[in-house]
């Protein structure tokens, strides 16, 4: 490609996405196509030849984009996945144009420093001291997994990664953990069966009377606590576990303490601040996704240690072939030796730059905007006697249930499911469904600063309506 048709290629794709953000209210949120009817667009064999860049753009707009999950309408409340940055989009543009492999040191010098940087500042954040340290991951998922690898490593002495898990141990979390706590347990060797899942309480928060008692069970049987995994903003409803009382116990027992605060980590910039998380800082590590609620362009987590020789310790392999020889004075910071990633996309650069364009303080009163909304949700469902919250969000998690008409289990499943399809085919609102304790629920979560209170007014007029219309056409018991 010659610089005028770089230049003119992307001139023509900043335009395109420019004018998708500014239109992407107007869209129908989800969109009405069949799996098969995408398969069949993509159905090509591997192209021999170059194709014209105005053709592929063209392609793009005829089978990509009109198939999308516009996750930037203010109507999008389901999966985390906010609405990104306009500057966050710019960052990764930039980042793929200068490839710099993070990683190490050579590939990527001025990034590894502005990597550390963003670092430095999310240590902050959270209230670690200046002996912490953490690896920007691709998200929770592998941000978790590094999490229980410390604390696995840790617990045995350091002796884990050299002869594997020996002995019998336990992990132990809540029934609202992510589903990346229990992919951890098993790819560190600790096994699904070491996690304890433990139930959680009224305010769905992790019962500390069922840990002392899976503890003293284990400790019975010869079973020794490697970790207290807790949750500091749940998927569900944003509930934070009691991080001052499970550090006493993970310090009685000799456990590490790690502290999923994926989502909720976003209230760290709200007014709030660490007020919302109280003893967050306690944590041996955390977990943190600016690509959930600091609103960056995906992939974007993080992985923050309390002490950082706990990642050398853990990870510190240095094989010849990438020894840099230039280093005499041990001032090149290689990710490789400190983290579990090699080649490490410049994943901070967005975070960077959208820091740096919106400052903390927009950005919080963004957050601030989604948990008022989600506190307008409540009031609406509270007022309404045909529904009823799981409980008061404290962010911008709210979990809302249909119980008008004394449906049973099955049948109120089978309601709350339906009207969550009939949701996404209005284009308007895209919301997903959970199960709490047994029971239906909406899972209604906006982190999306286009989002306004008259959607909320929106999405509930149309649930009514729904749940009514569903409710009536459903067979008797």
């Amino acid at each position: 490609m010659e610089p005028n048709e770089f230049r003119a290629t992307g001139h023509r794709l900043i335009d395109l996405v420019a004018d998708y953000l500014d239109t992407v209210e107007e869209k129908p949120l989800f969109p009405k196509v069949s799996p098969r009817l995408l398969t069949q667009l993509f159905d090509e064999p591997l192209p021999q030849e170059p194709a014209d860049a105005d053709a592929v753009i063209a392609e793009l707009e005829e089978k990509l984009l009109p198939y999308c999950s516009h996750v930037s309408h203010p109507g999008y409340m389901g999966l985390i996945t906010p609405t990104p940055t306009p500057m966050g989009i710019l960052g990764d543009l930039l980042a793929s144009a200068l490839n710099q492999n993070i990683g190490a040191y050579t590939i990527g010098p001025s990034g590894v420093a502005l990597e550390r940087r963003v670092v430095r500042w999310l240590d902050d954040l959270v209230g670690y001291g200046p002996a912490a340290g953490g690896n920007l991951t691709s998200g929770g998922m592998m941000a978790n997994f590094i999490g229980l690898k410390l604390a696995r490593d840790w617990a045995s002495g350091d002796r884990a990664q050299h002869d594997g898990v020996t002995g019998r141990w336990a992990a132990y979390a809540s029934e609202e953990r992510h589903v990346s706590v229990d992919k951890a347990v098993d790819a560190v060797g600790l096994g699904r069966d070491g996690l304890r899942v433990l139930p959680t309480d009224d305010a769905f928060r992790l019962r500390i009377d069922a840990l002392e008692a899976a503890i003293a069970e284990d400790r019975s049987r010869g079973v020794r606590p490697a970790c207290v995994i807790a949750v500091a903003g749940t998927t569900n409803t944003g509930a934070v576990d009691d991080l001052v009382g499970l550090r006493r116990i993970a310090d009685r027992e000799g456990a590490w303490l790690h502290v999923d605060a994926a989502y909720g980590g976003g209230m760290l910039l709200s007014s709030r601040g660490r007020a919302a998380l109280p003893g967050l800082e306690l944590a041996d590590s955390i977990v943190l996704d600016p690509h959930k609620w600091f609103y960056a362009p995906l992939d974007a987590g993080a992985v923050l240690v309390r002490d950082e020789q706990r990642l050398t310790t853990s990870f510190g392999l240095q094989p010849a072939y990438l020894t840099d020889e230039m280093d005499t004075q041990r001032e090149r910071y290689q990710y490789y030796v400190h983290g579990f990633e090699q080649s490490r996309r410049f994943r901070r650069l967005k975070v960077w730059m959208s820091f740096k364009r919106y400052g903390a303080r927009e950005i919080g009163r963004w957050i601030d905007r989604n948990v008022a909304q989600a506190s307008r949700l409540y009031e609406l469902c509270v007022a309404d006697p045909a529904f009823e919250p799981a409980t008061e969000p404290t962010m911008s998690a709210i979990c809302i249930r249909y119980c008008a008409g004394d449906l049973d289990g099955p049948r109120s499943a089978q309601l709350h499911a339906e009207v969550a399809r009939r949701v996404e085919e209005s284009g308007r609102f895209w919301i997903s469904t959970t199960l709490l304790k047994g029971k239906s629920w909406f899972r209604i979560n906006p982190v999306n600063f286009r989002t306004r209170m008259e959607h909320m007014d929106g999405l509930f007029d149309l649930l009514r309506r729904e749940c009514q219309d569903v409710a009536r056409s459903l067979p008797d018991r």
